[in-house]
């Protein structure tokens, strides 16, 4: 049997509301705990789009957060005025804002019209076993002139058919064949017709 088979159908979209609402959510999380819960935004890029490179960007980003923590943990004032604990409020500010701006990427990129991974849907009315549209480049293709044969005497179109799918003659054809080889070999899985 030959075949794409079915294809998984992608997963649903949810509503523009909703999207818009958890990338709202996340981007505040991140910016707002001023940066210490900013690898929720990069946590929630990776669950929804399944890529080895956000996982590696969300554990980037915890290793970004214990370098800051390293930092500040070695300053001892309370307003972090050291150098040690500016660059550790440094980093951890930067730190919100890269993975505050990675999911929004990573999420706009995502659900956007035709998700990652999708192949477009074909063009309305056009399908396997229908003319498709001519290629965009075939305009800039040199064209050869056509030379008018002379006149003939025209026959009359044959009258308008409606043909057959060929997907269906296909399925038919294989399923005969299919049928004769059952025929052929019954009961019999390893197809020897004395049972060796």
């Amino acid at each position: 049997m030959q075949g794409h088979g079915y294809a998984a159908p992608p997963p649903r979209r949810p509503s523009t509301g909703v999207l818009v609402l958890l990338r709202v959510v996340f981007v505040a999380v991140a910016l707002l705990s001023i940066g210490f819960l900013a690898w929720v935004a990069t946590l929630r890029a990776a669950i929804v789009t399944r890529k080895a490179t956000d996982w590696w960007i969300f554990a980037a980003s915890l290793v970004v957060l214990g370098i800051s923590f390293a930092f500040l943990s070695t300053d001892h004032t309370d307003d972090f005025s050291t150098p040690n604990g500016n660059a550790g409020m440094i980093i951890l500010l930067l730190n919100a804002a890269a993975c505050a701006g990675y999911y929004l990427y990573a999420d706009i990129r995502h659900f956007g019209p035709y998700p990652t991974g999708y192949a477009m849907p074909p063009a309305p009315g056009m399908g396997y076993g229908y003319p498709q549209p001519p290629s965009p480049y075939a305009a800039t293709l040199p064209q050869t002139p056509v030379v008018a044969a002379p006149a003939a005497p025209v026959p009359p179109p044959p009258p308008q058919q409606r043909p057959a799918p060929a997907r269906i003659d296909q399925v038919r054809a294989e399923l005969d064949e299919l049928s004769d080889y059952l025929r052929r070999h019954p009961g019999h899985p390893d197809g020897n017709e004395d049972g060796r």
